[in-house]
């Protein structure tokens, strides 16, 4: 008698390493204007891409998400062409896939984790979700998700940066009261005053809030907790429990001869009065911003590129990134230095400034620089930069911005006796949110200092859980 055939074995799926790329304007044209640089997939691009995952089982794309989304299940959705069951998939996991898709940097951690990424060309994840999110605005109408009956709670949410929106959107959908409180005109904390139109436009992070408030949260604009009200009167008025989402606005100085010089800029002031204020847009905007012609930017990170590449675009003739270590260790995304160096802004690695010199009516015209090699590494894993003697010179510049990092603004804590900071002003919160007050939760920059829209937005959901958990105990 015939043995039975086996089953033939599926064959395998071929690696697709074609990584679609992204089209983006031409250097010499969008250093002319403000628009969006990346232009985004077409729907036959994002087939494509889609179509390259292989659906692993163990998901290591997902482990690597500070949010959690689901992304083997939207992309296959993507490649199914079935965009509302991927909309569906990606908003259970997070409100502003827009923003996410634009701004967070997935190379160190979704697509950094994705398998095809040991051969080199991980699915474009972030772009894929990018496309979701354009495709849903361009249907004209966003669909609310379903919302959980009243639990009679009302939350305070202070600051509408990436965490605020991300704890607002959340408490509400589980039927609780929100009502978000921000300082400036216009909601979405760092995404307006800090990201430029061309990286990311504020139609984009408007629509992100309109989809927050259609959850039913109520916005106040212009309200300074700490000022108008302190946190104590929100806690003894309406508010079950507070969180605090206000980040980290107060810019660090180097600390050298002449840094009070005219025409010295942090690099929040520089971009808040380009972004927030649309001095971009002068004399639509009455937003002046006075700048020379040649700029120096010094820091290595996002920021510092988002002010060298907005100084072009105002008009600066040359631009120069001063950074003390080498371009290995720059925190900034691969992305953004290669955009930047595409439109010709000049780096000059392992060099730090020493003081600024005036022009005699107390303006910057020069700096003292020193250059530096790198030894063993410090606290943060990269080799610490060490001065190397008798290697200054003069470099001649007429405006400088200064982009070294941020800490929390110290009006919350200054006010509330009882918030536990640390010596960095950063607000002590345990891994759920939880701070030293009762029935007060903080997350995002205000935490951590300065770091990532996504990382705001994953602390942000842990403590939307955490809230949501006592508030119903």
């Amino acid at each position: 008698m015939a043995e039975p055939e086996k089953p033939k074995k599926k064959p395998k799926k071929k690696l697709d390493l074609n990584r679609v790329k992204m089209p983006k304007q031409e250097p010499a044209i969008r250093r002319r204007n403000f628009n969006e640089v990346a232009l985004g997939y077409t729907h036959e691009m994002a087939l494509k891409e889609a179509s390259r995952c292989i659906q692993c089982k163990k998901r290591p794309c997902q482990a690597g998400c500070p949010v959690n989304i689901d992304i083997p299940e939207f992309v296959e959705a993507i490649k199914e062409d079935n965009l509302p069951k991927a909309l569906e998939i990606l908003k259970r996991k997070t409100s502003l896939p827009g923003i996410c898709g634009r701004v967070c940097p997935q190379e160190t951690q979704c697509e950094m984790k994705c398998t095809l990424n040991q051969k080199g060309a991980p699915i474009a994840i972030g772009r894929l979700e990018r496309y979701v999110a354009d495709w849903e605005r361009a249907q004209g109408e966003v669909k609310i998700p379903e919302i959980a009956p009243s639990t009679g709670k009302n939350v305070a949410v202070v600051g509408s940066g990436p965490a605020g929106l991300t704890v607002a959107s959340e408490l509400a959908k589980l039927g609780h009261k929100v009502d978000l409180f921000e300082a400036l005109h216009v909601a979405g904390g760092v995404l307006v005053y800090g990201i430029p139109e061309f990286r990311l436009p504020k139609d984009i992070v408007q629509g992100e809030v309109d989809y927050v408030q259609k959850l039913g949260v109520e916005l106040h604009l212009d309200t300074v907790i700490g000022i108008n009200m302190t946190l104590d009167e929100l806690l003894n008025g309406k508010y079950d429990a507070v969180f605090l989402g206000t980040g980290a606005g107060l810019p660090r100085f180097l600390g050298v001869p002449g840094e009070n010089l005219n025409m010295i800029y942090s690099a929040n002031e520089f971009l808040t009065r380009t972004n927030l204020m649309k001095a971009y847009l002068y004399p639509e905007y009455a937003t002046p911003l006075k700048m020379g012609r040649r700029v120096a930017v010094i820091g290595g990170g996002n920021v510092a590129m988002d002010a060298a590449r907005c100084a072009v675009r105002l008009g600066a003739e040359e631009v120069h990134v001063i950074y003390r270590r080498s371009r290995e260790e720059m925190p900034a995304r691969a992305e953004e230095v290669e955009n930047a160096e595409e439109e010709e802004i000049q780096f000059h690695f392992l060099t730090t400034p020493i003081g600024f010199l005036a022009d005699g009516r107390n303006n910057v015209c020069a700096m003292e620089l020193l250059k530096m090699q790198l030894g063993e590494p410090d606290e943060s894993g990269r080799r610490r930069p060490v001065p190397i003697e008798g290697s200054e010179y003069i470099m001649d510049i007429d405006t400088v911005v200064v982009s070294l990092g941020t800490s929390p603004n110290p009006l919350i804590p200054n006010t509330t006796p009882d918030l536990e900071v640390t010596r960095w002003g950063t607000v002590v919160a345990d891994e759920k949110g939880k701070t030293s007050k009762a029935r007060v939760w903080a997350g995002g920059d205000i935490v951590t200092g300065g770091a990532t829209v996504i990382s705001a937005m994953g602390a942000g959901k842990i403590a939307a859980q955490a809230m949501h958990e006592y508030l119903t105990s």
